[in-house]
């Protein structure tokens, strides 16, 4: 089994999302240490709410299909909303931001909707990842603790495959099909699909690979009290 090579800080500041990668799969063995690390992100009250399937092969092959189709055929059906109409101020500037970065750095014009319509449809495709995790939580009140539950197994998890020299992304996309990846799976209809990670090796012969993105000043985030 693979231990992390990588400190803290080094892990940390090296996490990016890839958005490029080989084909080569992970072996059992440290698809399980990378699991075994997420394992231990602290919950409300220990709940340790997530519920987390690994698609590879086939399996994955054929979900990518599903849905794919579903979003041509205008079926998105989240569990949660989302929508950038919701983002104000310097949160929806920053978002749009994000995507121009992107572009640019793939050399896709802002105008060149056919272009920009496949990179989105690569999201079903997991950037060629060999392996995806869908992240299901049980639903509690309204869901505001246990999401934040999840998205520290998601850091977690996203940590973990850094350190240990893999790479990986989170979707928030993979949730938009909730009921379709739950009757794939043979998922409970209890649990519910907040969002997915793909994950590998990088392909960092590929500039998606290798898109970093800004990060705003501590201070903007940060009030310190004496």
């Amino acid at each position: 089994m693979s231990t992390p090579v990588l400190a803290f800080d080094e892990t940390v500041r090296q996490r990016s999302s890839v958005r490029a990668f080989l084909p080569t799969p992970l072996t059992d063995a440290q698809i399980q240490a990378v699991l075994q690390d997420a394992q231990y992100s602290p919950s409300n009250c220990n709940t340790q709410p997530w519920h987390v399937h690994i698609v590879s092969g086939e399996t994955k092959t054929r979900l990518s299909q599903l849905m794919t189709d579903n979003d041509l055929a205008g079926k998105q059906k989240p569990d949660f909303t989302f929508s950038y109409d919701d983002f104000y101020g310097d949160y929806f500037d920053r978002s749009q931001e994000q995507a121009r970065l992107y572009y640019q750095a793939l050399g896709v014009a802002r105008e060149d909707k056919n272009s920009r319509r496949d990179h989105y449809v690569r999201n079903y495709h997991f950037f060629d990842a060999p392996h995806a995790a869908f992240l299901f939580m049980p639903s509690f009140g309204d869901n505001i603790r246990v999401a934040s539950d999840m998205g520290m197994y998601g850091q977690s998890f996203l940590l973990s495959l850094t350190a240990r020299g893999f790479a990986g992304i989170p979707q928030t996309l993979l949730g938009f099909h909730a009921d379709l990846v739950r009757e794939a799976l043979g998922v409970p209809e209890e649990y519910r699909l907040l969002f997915g990670i793909s994950f590998g090796y990088a392909d960092t012969s590929k500039v998606a690979a290798n898109v970093r993105m800004p990060r705003i000043p501590v201070e903007s985030s940060v009030v310190m009290h004496d």
